[in-house]
């Protein structure tokens, strides 16, 4: 059996950065659960699917293969055989990410994965229902969060860096929205789990953060 740390929290709060630097710290396996959903997301989009249809949605996770690999210990996200890392992070994915990752049939396809990786590995996954859910028994369990405005201004700079235009005022609405969407889902909705430990980053250094999760690890 596998020992497991779970993190969670909202959108923006820098669990992937933080998870993968904790993952190199200890020597565990990081697992991007919320790059699984994009991966699933990227399909949907090719195929034109309106995220509120949900049948539609369903159907089409009929056809879609997601598997992870890792090259030089970097997760690596492949959907239907071809590696489609590099086109996971736009908003437009995001979005529809967001959205139908509350649809039963699309958790359901990526569930039994997620869990087959934590049992055979010690792995630190990340996400908005890790530790409610998909790993209700992990070893250590963290709520990651920050302010909107510190989410917002992190993604904003993030963006900036990489010359795309954007507006911190639209940023900070698309995390409000998202936080509405992922804490009222019917199914497996964002919440802190009762064993968890709240970490609040708003005004905390990345290397602060690792350094406190690393302390509650084996």
């Amino acid at each position: 059996m596998g020992y497991n740390v779970a993190i969670d929290g909202p959108a923006g709060a820098g669990k992937s950065t933080i998870a993968k630097l904790v993952a190199k710290e200890k020597g565990y396996i990081y697992v991007d659960t919320g790059a699984m959903y994009r991966g699933l997301a990227i399909h949907f989009l090719k195929k034109g699917i309106n995220p509120e249809d949900t049948q539609a949605v369903a159907d089409a996770c009929e056809d879609a293969d997601v598997s992870i690999g890792y090259e030089d210990g970097v997760q690596q996200v492949y959907l239907n055989g071809e590696n489609i890392t590099s086109g996971l992070r736009t908003e437009e994915v995001g979005n529809m990410a967001s959205k139908t990752s509350a649809i039963p049939k699309v958790r359901e396809k990526l569930l039994e994965l997620q869990r087959s990786l934590a049992r055979e590995k010690d792995v630190i996954m990340d996400g908005r229902d890790i530790g409610t859910n998909i790993l209700p028994d992990a070893d250590v369990k963290i709520y990651l969060t920050a302010s909107v405005e510190t989410r917002a201004m992190r993604r904003y700079n993030e963006l900036k860096e990489k010359g795309e235009d954007c507006s911190l005022e639209e940023i900070a609405r698309d995390i409000r929205e998202r936080d509405e969407r992922d804490m009222n889902r019917k199914t497996a909705p964002l919440k802190q789990a009762d064993d968890a430990i709240l970490i609040d980053s708003s005004n905390m250094t990345i290397p602060e953060v690792v350094a406190r999760i690393c302390s509650c690890c084996r």
